[in-house]
């Protein structure tokens, strides 16, 4: 290249070997003049042969100097813009007043979470549900505090200012504004000094803004559905227009018309997904449903597919509904719970089939498909426990739920124990010609030895029955039926007389009836039970027949307050038409123990001989009061019962109050998925020279 060597010279000129040798002392001297090149001559004709050489640049210091170049640039003048009109037009509009921001009010959620929301609670009445939902969604609930946490808490921030946004959207609020502000950490300590408090804190202002409500409702087919039906299932929906946009109701009221179709004769109705078309023009939101109703229907046939076992026609028995009433699908799930319920099957399904289509204006009729399998039919079953007034008891039992089809039962059943031995054969029908109803007969053998009886039975009981069991609770419940009885009884000392064994032969009837408006069979918290027997019987002993009729009224209340229930007893019970002396003494009257009075022996209380034994009477008053009373403890799981009660019971058909005794003390409820374990411990408050200090009681289920 021509201008390498000239280059190359200029270096050895700029930097001679002194430089190099000496390099400080050079660069003391300052950089030499640098020659300028010869000014062109303007009289050089331009067409000379002779050539020129390029002027060689030399820089006044290493690095090129560039301030002479910025010297010598010029920058034209701008020349002045003519006015927009438009422009001018439009800043001569007056502009609207800026939106004022409403006073805030903070909710703490914790040390490291703060929600601020409008002081006035009209502007968002919805705040305590807000709170409340986010607090269960928040990540940054879930962070434990700290310097260190501040990237997780800023992460964890953005976060939850999305949910935030959603949340005030799912309450209708579409142009609502959330402020994030996190505050604290490293950075604000360096800033505001260490002896400041700066623990990570995350602060989100919640303006919610306008509210939207629901515009156009659109529930297709079902709109054109002829009344009355189609009024009632409109408004099953729950939402009309100008109610507040909740997104929650559109799934709540979805839910609520596809269950009003089932129980108003439509079991083959569709809904699609409801769509919301959201004017933020008009605040209103545009809901669409798609609804296909399917045509109307009444019951039919129950077909199943093992009539063997149980057929369509028992099962039409248990069925709640009869052929010709309007479809309702609580009835058929119903349906399934009973069959389950016989203990039978293992699994049941119910399935609806259009078996005549509706015509001219007149439902059609549907048939059920029941599909079952069956269970193990055989049971082998045993215990072993003790109770505070049964002693230990061993018991073992054998059982055919469908010896006999159908629903007929033969079960075998012994016990053995410190007070009670008994072998007994029991045939029972359940569902017994309608739902509910049991036919049973029992023939037993027993030997029961307590501190007022000691009886060697051999009982024939034969009844039909419609009461409350765990399955299903009745409101009314009933028995009907008859029982003989051979008994073989020791008699107590009376008068100072010792009577030897007895022999009794009883014949007689029975029949009870409850009404239960308690909401619990085992642990009720409201509402109330009443139940009264009555049973006349005939007792032949030693050549002479005795009548009389045997009667008992129970009742309880069951009143809440807050969490914790007051309940009360009282029962009345007599025997009518005989002296105590001529009864068997299992068929006196007795009080006293864990379902009596507590803090007495099992039938301790009433007349006793000369040895303290209890002799039994004529009639008998009971009361009891006691608190259930919430702890708290294992998740709720625990109760603290005190408890007061009294009885008395009377030689005579009348009470005369002559042996009263009264009883307190506190009881513990563990609550379990089957019903309380009951543990009460009772003292007397006025004793007899027989009376324990203090007694115990442990039992399933409440006192009363």
């Amino acid at each position: 290249m021509s201008g390498s060597p000239a280059f190359a010279q200029s270096l050895d000129e700029l930097i001679p070997q002194s430089a190099v040798e000496r390099p400080e002392d050079w660069a003391a001297q300052g950089a030499p003049e640098t020659p300028q090149p010869p000014a062109e001559d303007p009289q050089e004709p331009a067409g000379s042969d002779e050539q020129v050489p390029a002027p060689t640049v030399v820089p006044s210091d290493p690095l090129f100097d560039l301030n002479a170049s910025l010297d010598n640039l010029s920058i034209p003048e701008i020349p002045e813009l003519e006015p927009d009109p438009e422009a001018l037009a439009f800043t001569e509009i007056d502009a609207p007043d800026l939106v004022e921001l409403p006073e805030l009010i903070e909710v703490s959620l914790g040390d490291e979470l703060v929600l601020a929301f409008p002081a006035d609670r009209s502007i968002f009445p919805e705040e305590r549900e807000f709170v409340e939902r986010f607090r269960a969604l928040s990540t940054i609930k879930a962070l434990d505090s700290g310097q260190e946490t501040v990237p997780q808490l800023a992460a964890r921030a953005r976060s939850d200012e999305l949910l935030l946004d959603d949340i005030l959207r799912n309450y209708g609020y579409y142009d609502g504004s959330v402020i994030r502000l996190l505050s604290g950490g490293r950075r604000e300590q360096a800033r505001v000094g260490s002896a400041v408090d700066s623990d990570p804190r995350v602060r989100f202002d919640i303006i919610p803004g306008e509210r939207y409500s629901f515009g156009r409702i659109d529930l297709g087919a079902l709109d054109r559905l002829p009344d009355p039906d189609g009024a009632r299932l409109r408004s099953e929906f729950g939402i009309a227009s100008g109610d507040p946009l909740y997104a929650d109701r559109i799934v709540a009221q979805q839910l609520n018309l596809s269950v009003a179709l089932g129980e108003n004769g439509y079991p083959f109705a569709t809904l699609g997904e409801p769509s919301l078309l959201v004017d933020h023009s008009r605040l209103e939101g545009d809901l669409a449903l798609p609804v296909e109703p399917g045509g109307k229907f009444v019951f039919g046939d129950i077909l199943s597919n093992d009539p063997e076992f149980l057929s369509g026609r028992h099962l039409a028995r248990i069925a709640r509904f009869d052929p010709g009433e309007t479809y309702r699908e609580s009835m058929k799930e119903d349906l399934r719970r009973a069959i389950l319920a016989t203990g039978l099957v293992s699994s049941v399904a119910i399935a609806p089939r259009e078996a005549t289509p509706p015509e001219a204006g007149a439902p059609g009729e549907v048939a059920l498909d029941v599909t079952l399998e069956r269970a193990p039919l055989r049971t082998i079953s045993g215990a072993i426990g003790y109770g505070t007034e049964d002693g230990f008891k061993l018991e073992a039992g054998w059982e055919h739920r469908n010896l006999f089809p159908p629903e007929g039962s033969l079960r075998l059943r012994g016990i053995i124990g410190t007070r009670e031995q008994l072998a007994s054969v029991t045939f029972a029908r359940r569902n017994f010609r309608q739902r509910d109803q049991t036919i049973g007969i029992d023939a037993y053998a027993s030997d029961i030895e307590t501190e007022a009886v000691d009886a060697r039975t051999i009982g024939l009981r034969a009844g039909l029955e419609r009461v409350s069991n765990l399955i299903f609770q009745k409101p009314l419940g009933w028995q009907a039926g008859f029982e003989l009885l051979y008994t073989d009884e020791r008699n107590r000392v009376i008068g100072g007389i010792p009577r030897p064994r007895q022999t009794y032969q009883i014949a007689g009837l029975f029949g009870s009836m409850t009404i239960d408006r308690s909401d619990d069979l085992l642990d009720p918290t409201k509402g109330f039970r009443i139940t009264g027997v009555v049973a006349p019987e005939v007792s032949r002993s030693l050549g002479d027949e005795t009548y009389y009729v045997r009667t008992r009224i129970d009742a309880s209340i069951y009143q809440p307050f807050g969490d914790n229930v007051i309940a009360g007893r009282i029962a009345f019970a007599t025997n009518q038409g005989a002296e105590p002396f001529q009864l068997a003494p299992s068929r006196r009257l007795y009080a006293g123990g864990g379902g009596s009075v507590r803090g007495y022996g099992f039938q301790s209380i009433g007349p006793l001989n000369d040895f303290g034994e209890p002799t039994g009477g004529g009639s008998l008053v009971e009361a009891a009061v006691e608190a259930r009373i919430e702890t708290g403890l294992l998740d709720g799981a625990v109760e603290v019962v005190p408890f007061f009660d009294v009885g008395s019971v009377s030689l005579g058909s009348t009470p005369d109050f002559r042996f009263i005794q009264y009883g307190a003390g506190v009881g513990v409820r563990y609550k379990t998925s089957f019903g309380p374990i009951r543990v009460d411990v009772g003292v007397p408050l006025n004793p007899g020279m027989f009376d324990a200090p203090v007694v115990v009681y442990v039992s399933l289920g409440q006192a009363f």
